[in-house]
C-alpha cells in the first residue's frame, strides 16, 4: 500500500485534511499493530510530506512529462508489443547517449557488451528482476532470477564471473525474506561457480508503502575474448535450433497460481546455464537467445525488428521441445505456448554447423533440434503440422498465464497509435532534458 500516493489521490479528489488524516490512520493500523494517536500522528506527517512537494516549484529536475499512458494499461512489463515499444524507446534515450559500448538495448538483446583496452576482450552485463508474483516465494525469486541473469550473459558468448543482487522489501515485510532470498541466488551461485560479490539491500518507499511485497533483481557479469553472439549477427540461410525447455519465473508462477505444484520441480535446474556455456567455445554459433519475453513470438518478432531478416518456424518441432510436464499443464490451460515464456535456448548457426552444435548439446545431454530458419523476407511466419503457415506476431501482452492476468486482459483498451505518439513525445523531451543537463553540468566546471 503506497500511502503517499493515496495522499495524493485524495488531494486530487478534493477531499478534507482532517477526512484524508482519518482515513490513512485507520490503513495504518489495518498493517501495523500501533495506537490510534500514534497512527494518526503518522498520519497527518505523510499528509504534511506531501503538501509540502506539492506545493514546491516543479522545474524540469523535479518534474517529468506525463503522458496519461499507464504501466498496466500499455502492458509495459508484460512482454508484448507495448512492452517492446517502451523498451525500444529506453533504447532510443541511450542511443542518443555520447558513451560508446559494443551492444546496448538498441539491440533488444539479451544483455549489453563494452569493448575493454582492445579488440579482444569484453564485458558483458545483465539484470533480472524478481518476477512480481514470487514475492511470497522469495527462495524461487532469488533462484530463478540469478538463473535468468546468468543465462542472459551466456547467450551473449561470455563467461559469467560474478552476480550482484539487489532487494527491496516492503515495511512490514519479514526479514527472513531477504535471508531466503538470497539463498535461492547462491543455491544458482554455488551450483554455477559464479559468486555473489556485492548487492543492495532498502525499504520499497521507505516509511510510505506499507505491507510485505519483496521486490529488487540480480544482475550478472561476464568476460569474454571474442565477439559477442548478439541477435544482429544472424545471417539469412541460418538454421535455428533449440533446446528442450522447462521454464522458469514464468512457468513457476503459472504453477503456483493455479495449482500444479509438481511443475515447479521440473524448473529447478541449471542445464540452460551449461549448455549455452558450452556452446560459447563454438566460433560457428551467429546468435543465441533465451525464449523468455513474451515467449517465441516475442523473441523472433524482437530478432526481426532488430535485423530486417525474416523467420521462419515450424511449430511441430516447437512443441515437441517443451517439458511434458510443462506443456500439460499450459494445454490444460489453455495458455499459448508460443507466447510464454518456457527458458529454451535459441540457436542460429549455419547450416553447415548444425551437427556439430547437435552433438555438443547431446554431450550434455540436453535435447535439441531444428525448429526453423532464417531467410530474407522481414517477416515471423510459423508453419503447422498441416504445413499451413501463417503470421507469427507479438500480441500485445505475453500470454495470461494466471488467473488475474486473464481478468486483466480484458479489462483495458487502448489506442495504440495514440499512445504511441504521447511516448514518443516524452521520449524527446527526456532528451532533451538529458542533453540540457549534460551542458549544464559541463558548463559549471568550464
Amino acid at each position: 500500500m503506497d500511502i503517499e500516493s493515496y495522499v495524493k489521490k485524495c488531494l486530487n479528489d478534493s477531499e478534507s485534511e482532517d477526512e484524508i488524516v482519518e482515513k490513512l490512520s485507520r490503513i495504518i493500523r489495518f498493517y501495523k499493530n500501533i495506537e490510534e494517536e500514534d497512527s494518526l500522528k503518522l498520519s497527518r506527517a505523510v499528509f504534511d510530506e506531501v503538501c509540502t512537494t506539492e506545493r514546491l516549484e516543479k522545474n524540469s529536475i523535479l518534474s517529468y512529462h506525463a503522458t496519461g499512458i499507464h504501466m498496466g494499461e500499455f502492458g509495459v512489463g508484460s512482454r508484448g508489443r507495448g512492452d517492446f515499444y517502451v523498451h525500444s524507446k529506453i533504447a532510443q534515450i541511450i542511443k542518443n547517449t555520447k558513451a560508446d559500448s559494443v551492444v546496448n538495448p538498441t539491440a533488444q538483446d539479451d544483455g549489453g557488451v563494452v569493448r575493454v583496452d582492445d579488440d579482444t576482450h569484453f564485458v558483458t552485463t545483465a539484470v533480472d528482476g524478481i518476477h512480481s508474483r514470487l514475492g511470497d516465494y522469495p527462495f524461487l525469486a532469488g533462484f530463478h532470477t540469478a538463473r535468468a541473469t546468468i543465462r542472459d550473459v551466456c547467450v551473449m558468448g561470455s563467461k559469467p564471473v560474478a552476480l550482484i543482487s539487489d532487494i527491496h522489501l516492503a515495511d512490514d515485510g519479514d526479514v527472513a525474506k531477504i535471508l531466503d532470498y538470497t539463498a535461492g541466488i547462491c543455491t544458482v551461485s554455488e551450483l554455477t561457480g559464479v559468486p555473489l560479490v556485492s548487492g543492495s539491500t532498502l525499504r520499497v518507499g521507505g516509511d510510505m508503502v506499507l505491507g510485505d511485497r519483496l521486490v529488487g533483481c540480480v544482475g550478472a557479469v561476464g568476460t569474454s575474448s571474442g565477439i559477442p553472439t548478439a541477435r544482429s549477427h544472424a545471417a539469412n540461410g541460418d538454421v535455428i535450433l533449440m533446446t528442450e525447455g522447462s521454464g522458469g519465473g514464468t512457468i513457476t508462477t503459472t504453477a503456483i497460481y493455479n495449482n500444479y505444484p509438481e511443475v515447479i520441480d521440473e524448473t529447478l535446474n541449471v542445464k540452460f546455464i551449461r549448455a549455452s556455456e558450452a556452446l560459447n567455445n563454438m566460433d560457428c554459433i551467429h546468435a543465441m537467445t533465451d525464449i523468455t519475453n513474451g515467449g517465441i513470438r516475442g523473441d523472433v518478432n524482437e530478432i526481426t525488428s532488430s535485423t530486417g531478416l525474416g523467420i521462419h518456424l515450424l511449430e511441430e518441432e516447437i512443441v515437441k521441445l517443451i517439458n511434458p510436464v510443462v506443456y500439460a499443464m499450459l494445454n490444460e490451460l489453455d495458455i499459448d505456448p508460443l507466447g510464454v515464456s518456457v527458458d529454451a535456448l535459441m540457436i542460429i548457426v549455419p547450416e553447415d554447423s548444425v551437427d556439430a552444435v547437435v552433438s555438443s548439446l547431446d554431450e550434455l545431454n540436453v535435447k535439441s533440434s531444428i525448429i526453423g530458419y532464417v531467410n530474407d523476407s522481414g517477416k515471423s511466419t510459423i508453419e503447422d503440422a498441416d504445413a499451413n503457415v501463417s503470421e507469427l506476431s507479438a500480441k500485445f501482452r505475453e500470454a495470461a498465464y494466471t488467473p488475474v492476468k486473464k481478468v486483466v486482459d480484458d479489462l483495458y483498451s487502448v489506442d495504440f497509435d495514440e499512445a504511441q505518439e504521447a511516448i514518443d513525445r516524452a521520449t524527446r523531451i527526456s532528451i532533451k532534458k538529458k542533453d540540457d543537463m549534460v551542458r549544464w553540468i559541463n558548463s559549471k566546471n568550464e
